[in-house]
């Protein structure tokens, strides 16, 4: 399995929104969740924190996404099966959105949802680690 060495962020802009991708390095839920709240309170302003995490916890895979207010399944879940693709563990991807005012409809949520977290992924030094399950 593979996973991140260090934590990275990229950005994208859609018809006046802007998406900011984080990817973090997170060894627990719990650090995920703090990390996630550190997100929210430093893009205060923005409309939808969207993420999606996959942790080794105790030799169980936890896998966890939200679309956080945006029509259901245009965002965490095609994070979560990039994660899976990409077989990275052990990382939280969170996109933060910006609305431009401008409705992008679902098929354009799903492509710059996507766009954003491969570009942050593309952006990563990836290592491969040997886990137990």
């Amino acid at each position: 399995m593979k996973t991140i060495k260090e934590n990275v962020n990229a950005q994208i802009s859609e018809k006046k929104s802007k998406f900011i991708a984080d990817l973090i390095y997170v060894s627990s839920e719990e650090e995920a969740q703090a990390n996630l709240e550190q997100i929210r309170k430093k893009y205060y302003d923005a409309r939808h924190h969207c993420f999606a995490y996959r942790i080794l916890e105790k030799d169980t895979i936890l896998e966890r996404a939200s679309d956080d207010g945006e029509p259901s399944g245009t965002a965490g879940a095609p994070m979560l099966n990039l994660l899976s693709k990409n077989d990275l563990m052990n990382v939280l991807l969170v996109v933060t959105r910006y609305f431009g005012g401008i409705l992008l409809g679902t098929g354009g949520l799903v492509r710059d949802y996507t766009e954003a977290s491969q570009q942050a992924i593309k952006k990563a030094s990836i290592v491969t680690q040997k886990w137990r399950l």
